[in-house]
């Protein structure tokens, strides 16, 4: 199967009103060249999950500034003020999460399970809301999967089915994120030949991968 397609044809895809994971860190590892032309596209009212909202002309930070997100999932948005400009004016609805339990969240999502059992955040406005459920005496809380329609990634490699690598910082959430979306976009910096990645070098197997960007 011939998963190649254009930055255009990838923007094509996601459509307004939609949940977009985002994968990377402070912009390393976000699919530049596609936020690029979502932003052209001016497609709206998306939910983001994402680490962070990396800075206002950067990577995921353009839609915001863009005022494209409606709803916004992340761990923290310090280092961009659009972000907390727009959620104390009420244009955003933001909801913050540990870095650890959004991570564990989308893993949960990926695996198929119900949910985690996490202490972090108790006794904290994190817990608002929240079922508690106790075990052999400690309490936790019960922090359910996050999914999402589609994912787009940034990848330093991949090879023709999609198989992919990432390397530092830029692999940030991406691993677990292709697997709790049901369509996956990646744009990879370098395209080789199937067989050529080692496979213990592999931190995404091509089969979660739908499309990949060639430029």
């Amino acid at each position: 199967m011939n998963k190649f397609v254009s930055v255009q044809q990838a923007a094509e895809k996601i459509h307004d009103g939609m949940t977009v994971m985002v994968g990377g860190f402070l912009g390393v590892g976000n699919p530049i060249a596609l936020i690029d032309a979502l932003v052209e596209k001016g497609v709206k009212d998306l939910t983001i999950i994402c680490n962070d909202t990396a800075y206002p002309e950067v990577g995921v930070g353009k839609l915001i500034t863009n005022h494209q997100v409606k709803k916004l999932i992340a761990t923290h948005i310090g280092t961009n003020n659009n972000t907390i400009d727009q959620m104390n004016a009420g244009e955003l609805d933001v909801t913050l999460q540990p870095q650890g339990t959004l991570a564990e969240q989308i893993r949960a999502a990926g695996a198929g399970l119900g949910g985690v059992l996490t202490q972090t955040g108790l006794g904290t406005i994190v817990e608002k809301g929240k079922e508690k459920i106790t075990v052999d005496g400690k309490e936790y809380l019960l922090e359910k999967p996050v999914r999402a329609d589609v994912a787009i990634i940034g990848a330093n490699i991949s090879d023709h089915e999609g198989n992919l690598v990432y390397k530092g910082t830029s692999q940030n959430f991406s691993p677990m994120m292709a697997t709790a979306a049901d369509m996956v976009i990646v744009e990879p910096q370098e395209i080789v030949e199937t067989g050529t990645i080692a496979p213990e070098n592999v931190k995404t197997p091509g089969i979660f991968v739908d499309f990949i960007i060639k430029k």
